[in-house]
Formats: C-alpha cells, sequence, structure tokens
C-alpha cells in the first residue's frame, strides 16, 4: 500500500417536506418558502449537483471481489458528517486494489494479520486507517478475499470546500497558498485530512455508520468502462511483479486524480481505436 506523502458531479439534498405536522414549535413553511430555502443552499452548490435524494450503499454493495470493488467505488459519493451536522461530500476519482495474501504490496501480504491490519480481515465494508510518516493518514476499505481491500486515492469535492479547506490548512504551514478546489482531495492522505477522517474511524462500518458512508445518485448511470484507466499502483515500486500490475484504477481526464499514468491511457486509447476499426469492419 502507498508508503508516501503525494504532494461538481454529484450531491444530493434531502428532500424538505412542506406539509403537514408544526414541530419544536416552529410554524410551518409553504412550499414557496421550502423552494427557496432550497434555492438558497444550491447557490453555494457545484451547477452539476443532483437535487434528487441519493441512495446510501449498503454490505451488499460491498461484498464483491477487491479489483471490482476498487472500480465500482468509482463515481460513488463519500459522505463526513461532522458534529455539527456539516455534511462533506467527495466523488470518488481514483481506487487502489490490495488483494490480500498473495499480493506483495499489500499490509496482508502472507496473510499476515497485526493490530494495525486487523480491519483488512474484517467483513466487507470495514474501515481501514493505517498511519504513514507518523502523522498522515489514509482510509482504505474492506473486500471479499482474506486480507484485502480498497484505498481511496482521490476525490472530487462536491460540497462544503470550504470547510474542506479550513480542514487542510490547519495541517499546513503558515501562511502557505490557498488550495484550489481540486487539490483539496487529490491523494489519500488530503482527502482524509480534507474529510476529518480520524484514526479512531478504523474498524467502524462504511455500511451502517452514522458519520461516514457511501452514497450513489439515482440520476447518474453507472461508470462505464471506457471511462476507467487501470494502471500501476503509487509507491510500490520496490514489490517486484506486484509493482507494475494495473491495480490502480482513475476516472480518464478528471482533474482531481492524483497521478495520471499517460502510458495506461494511451494503451487504453489504442485498444478502443482498435476496436472501433474492428466493428467498422464488421459493419
Amino acid at each position: 500500500m502507498t508508503t508516501r506523502k503525494r504532494k461538481k458531479s454529484l450531491l444530493t439534498l434531502p428532500q424538505s417536506e412542506c406539509a403537514s405536522d408544526q414541530t419544536d414549535g416552529e410554524p410551518l413553511k409553504r412550499p414557496s418558502q421550502c423552494q427557496s430555502d432550497k434555492i438558497a443552499v444550491l447557490q453555494h452548490l457545484s451547477p452539476y449537483f443532483s437535487v434528487r435524494e441519493s441512495v446510501r450503499l449498503s454490505y451488499s454493495f460491498f461484498n464483491q471481489p477487491c479489483e471490482d470493488l476498487a472500480k465500482a467505488f468509482l463515481g460513488k459519493v463519500l459522505v463526513r458528517k461532522l458534529t455539527d451536522g456539516t455534511e462533506l461530500r467527495g466523488r470518488v476519482v481514483e481506487t487502489e486494489a490490495y488483494l490480500g495474501g498473495e499480493d506483495k504490496a499489500s499490509h496482508s501480504a502472507g496473510g499476515k494479520r497485526t493490530e494495525r491490519n486487523t480491519a483488512m480481515f474484517m467483513k466487507p465494508g470495514t474501515i481501514y486507517v493505517y498511519p504513514i510518516y507518523g502523522i498522515y493518514l489514509c482510509m482504505n476499505v474492506s473486500s471479499q478475499g482474506e486480507g484485502a481491500a480498497v484505498l481511496v486515492r482521490s476525490l472530487e469535492p462536491l460540497s462544503a470546500q470550504d470547510v474542506m479547506r479550513g480542514l487542510r490548512a490547519a495541517k499546513r504551514k503558515a501562511g502557505a497558498k490557498i488550495l484550489k478546489e481540486k487539490e483539496l482531495c487529490n491523494g489519500p492522505s488530503k482527502l482524509c485530512q480534507a474529510l476529518d477522517i480520524q484514526r479512531c474511524f478504523d474498524r467502524r462500518d462504511l455500511a451502517t455508520d452514522t458519520e461516514v458512508w457511501l452514497e450513489r445518485d439515482p440520476e447518474r448511470e453507472a461508470v462505464c468502462a471506457g471511462e476507467v484507466v487501470s494502471a500501476p499502483r503509487i509507491g510500490v515500486e520496490s514489490h517486484g511483479e506486484w509493482a507494475t500490475k494495473p491495480l490502480r484504477f482513475y476516472l480518464r481526464g478528471h482533474p482531481c486524480v492524483s497521478v495520471l499514468n499517460r502510458d495506461a491511457e494511451r494503451q487504453m486509447q489504442s485498444s478502443t481505436d482498435l476496436h472501433n476499426t474492428e466493428m467498422d469492419r464488421t459493419v
């Protein structure tokens, strides 16, 4: 797994209920008031956001082979709810798969189970948070397979970007330049800072936790294979043949991806062109 630091899509809002009973002594809002409130909120959001209700992903989503889960994460929305009720949202644009015992680049290589990597051996959907350099964190999610897990590498910020920027700034030197939106979550440790993912989240269940979860947007179609680049993982160069296996997946052309692999993208384009040529010949 990555051991070194590397230096709008989809949001849904809960549908306001404009009818029925008065609660907590507050007068009911008329439909026009509710609509005005929603418009006020949307003014702070990306024009690409969906306003329809999102769907939280359950255990059945996480219960799949590691490579499949790593690809399935792409396009989903990671949500972090802070103690004040603020919800930080980011769309997953890059992941890495770590396949467990056989994978020499994995923390669970050889089936080794330790106090630190216990979450990798727990049920699919279990969060595995580990430190690097003693100060940075990375977030993973367990999948099918003994000791297998997906590293969440990069997100596209979708909401509460100012809050994310403040959380990132708290970990940076005084006077550092203001981060661009695409720089807030474009790396595994960066996204943990921006979403305030803490070490205590280790071994929590992403399918049921009340402070962090994964959603899909019913208005958006699933990511198609042609959008996904497969490339070697980052920071595993010392692990022999496993260093070159294409187990990193990212959305092609997305500005929030941490590191682009031009060779993999060219190979992908060549394969697409060849496929299209063959299809033309059969017509």
